[in-house]
């Protein structure tokens, strides 16, 4: 007692440490992740991905199937930002003549014109969300077509403009990955929860089936299988059919992992305490057993993404997944197969430096969420 007080005991705990006893699972791992700094930049890219995903017609300022074989190949057109001390965005416009060894049309920047860039202007039409039509876009250019003025990062062969190709690219390849995901999501967790849950010649089929697909060489398998795809299919159908491809794919890791998760939890107190309630297998799985674990599904999940993107952008790559008419990362780089592409046309390469970012995100997000979710960390 000091002054009729009570002494304060040394093991009373802290004004953190009662936070930490009270705190909820999903908030010991929110406090755990934000400390990863890498982590955190990595949910900002990609959030801002995935805003791009939404917004690809908005940010594209050229119709992505529209062609003109004279602007073939143009390289990128460099953006000034001010003219006479003020903001003003502007290009050159581009001034054709005959090139006299190829006999070529070539275009090279006029410094007398200068075109300026406005924004929030009209452009082609489209559907925001799939259902309102607009077409408004994030910029364009003042008097001319953009598809005519301006080529933030060139164009292709046959003369469309890359930058909104890249655009609605990154809408396929990345819906495609979150698509697959869940779908393997989806199979690995129930496949693999009763597969653990239920043993015996259920469990034994299970495990037969994943190591018969994880032994399969993955390149002939997608050669395959892709091969079987009708070349009559329009985008639509290829769409789902490279999905559901790469899902069958990459379900059979994530089972595993759930499988041995259910081997250690089926013999926990509270999964005996459920049964003897009178709780049905379903319910235990589903309700008790998997959000056990959710923290690390969701972990898995994030480190699944990139890969799933990887496998997309490859089977385009090689003529075996998505093809034209259709756009995305892999399509875009089919272009750029040749090494004369790197010497001659880099900018055709420029789909990998989003593939890049991207990939690296997730698995900093995913390396993030892994160390939150550890329950020893």
């Amino acid at each position: 007692m000091l002054d009729g007080k009570p002494a304060k005991s040394e093991s009373m705990p802290t004004g953190l440490e009662e936070r930490v006893l009270v705190a909820t699972q999903w908030q010991l791992m929110w406090w755990r992740f934000r400390r990863h700094h890498l982590a955190m930049a990595s949910v900002i890219i990609v959030v801002a991905f995935y805003l791009a995903v939404i917004a690809a017609d908005f940010l594209a300022y050229a119709n992505p199937t529209a062609a003109e074989a004279q602007r073939s190949l143009l390289p990128p057109q460099p953006v000034h930002l001010f003219s006479n001390g003020a903001f003003q965005p502007y290009v050159y416009a581009l001034r054709g003549r005959r090139d006299p060894i190829t006999f070529k049309r070539v275009y090279e920047p006029d410094p007398s014109r200068k075109i300026r860039l406005r924004f929030f202007v009209h452009g082609y039409n489209y559907k925001f969300l799939g259902i309102i039509p607009t077409d408004r876009h994030l910029i364009g250019v003042e008097g001319a077509r953009p598809e005519e003025a301006i080529f933030l990062i060139g164009t292709d062969l046959q003369g469309r403009d890359l930058w909104s190709r890249l655009m609605h690219g990154t809408r396929t390849s990345l819906t495609i990955g979150l698509a697959s995901v869940m779908f393997s999501l989806f199979l690995g967790v129930v496949l693999g929860g009763l597969s653990g849950f239920y043993s015996g010649l259920i469990d034994t089929l299970i495990q037969r089936v994943i190591e018969i697909l994880r032994s399969i060489p993955t390149i002939p398998l997608w050669m395959g299988l892709a091969a079987a795809l009708p070349r009559e299919w329009d985008v639509m159908k290829v769409y789902f059919a490279i999905t559901i491809i790469i899902s069958l794919v990459g379900w059979t890791e994530l089972a595993r992992v759930v499988r041995g998760r259910f081997l250690s939890l089926r013999e926990e107190d509270f999964v005996m305490a459920a049964e003897l309630v009178g709780c049905s297998r379903t319910r235990i799985i589903f309700r008790h057993m998997v959000p056990a674990f959710l923290s690390h599904i969701i972990a898995a999940t994030t480190l699944a993404l990139p890969r799933m993107i990887i496998s997309e952008t490859s089977l385009s790559f090689l003529g075996l997944g998505l093809r034209p008419p259709a756009i995305s990362w892999g399509v875009l780089l089919e272009h750029a197969q040749n090494i004369q592409s790197v010497a001659i046309t880099p900018w055709l390469l420029m789909p990998t430096v989003p593939v890049a970012i991207v990939i690296l995100a997730f698995n900093f997000l995913g390396d993030g969420l892994r160390d939150a979710a550890d329950p020893y960390g």
